[in-house]
């Protein structure tokens, strides 16, 4: 646990929340926790919602460091990385590039089958796709969703041919490419990673049991009916398969800092399928990674002081001459 002075250490403090994307809404719940968690650690931290104020406001701030709790576009996907990268502000989290890239499911899929990382088989569809054809592919039900959203947003299970269209235009209102997936039927799982390079390690394991196996936006966020079970009750062997998995799919990308991999554990014969993974997840009350850290004895303070800690620049400067 950081001492006052070490806390004190860490300057003027910005926590980045509120944003333009689609998950705003998230975002101000998870920045409102982060930036309350800091003050009572004695953090000298201040609130700035990057879709009310702009770019010229942020570095006259001159905040010493940032931590991003911004979700989806113009926060978690690169954009707003480069943009600190520019105004040489340390912030939490993953880079541009490992960002931008995670922040493509369709991507960060092919990343990891260049890597031997199990995930489910996909197609990407456009407006020329004919959609009659993916069911074909990928066997009913199957998943449909935008490759640039989180938070369950514009995601459908389809379950016959006649709901593709349908599921493909609500997909298509997020993003101009659409991603078809196979429907992997088991276990949800997901894996809190921490720390860079050789010293990232997975937080206990957290199975998400949803009502009638419905992990929506309202499930997600806003109701109690979903239970955690926070380690997952998995047997040794498979938990470190399965975390291990996460660790290797979080190094693929290049991620550092913090992040979240999403894994489905099939039920006809326990095997693990990456799903997605979030370089800038939630921390509201009801979100999963202060729940892992929680299991291993770190609060929910502890863990945002902890994030904040490693925030730094990942592109490395020119040597002055």
């Amino acid at each position: 646990m950081m001492s006052e002075l070490n806390v004190k250490s860490l300057g003027k403090v910005g926590v980045l929340f509120g944003g333009r994307s689609a998950e705003r809404e998230i975002s101000i719940m998870s920045g409102t926790g982060v930036l309350q968690a800091l003050l009572s650690k004695g953090v000298d931290a201040h609130p700035f919602d990057t879709a009310e104020r702009n770019i010229a406001e942020l570095a006259a701030e001159k905040f010493d460091r940032v931590f991003i709790a911004l979700h989806g576009r113009y926060g978690e996907d690169g954009s707003l990385q480069g943009v600190l990268e520019q105004l040489n502000i340390p912030y939490t989290g993953s880079g541009v590039m490992a960002s931008a890239i995670a922040m493509d499911k369709i991507f960060t899929k092919r990343i990891w089958q260049t890597h031997g990382l199990p995930t489910p088989a996909y197609a990407v569809l456009t407006a020329e796709t004919e959609l009659r054809r993916v069911p074909d592919e990928l066997g009913l039900p199957l998943i449909i969703k935008p490759p640039h959203e989180g938070s369950t947003i514009g995601i459908t299970k389809v379950k016959g041919y006649s709901d593709m269209q349908e599921a493909y235009a609500l997909a298509a209102q997020f993003d101009e490419v659409v991603l078809a997936e196979e429907f992997v039927e088991g276990r949800e799982l997901t894996v809190a990673i921490l720390g860079k390079g050789r010293q990232a390690y997975a937080l206990p394991i957290t199975e998400i049991v949803a009502p009638e196996g419905n992990y929506d936006y309202q499930n997600k966020y806003f109701t109690d009916n979903t239970k955690y079970l926070c380690p997952a009750p998995l047997d040794q062997t498979l938990t470190d398969e399965i975390r291990k998995m996460a660790v290797d799919a979080y190094l693929s990308l290049d991620c550092e800092g913090w992040a979240r991999v999403d894994v489905l554990l099939r039920k006809s014969d326990n095997k693990p399928f990456l799903l997605e993974i979030n370089t800038s997840p939630g921390m509201t009350g009801h979100s999963l990674v202060p729940m892992a850290a929680k299991a291993v004895g770190m609060s929910y303070e502890d863990l945002c002081v902890e994030i904040l800690r490693t925030a730094s620049l990942k592109i490395r400067s020119e040597v002055k001459k």
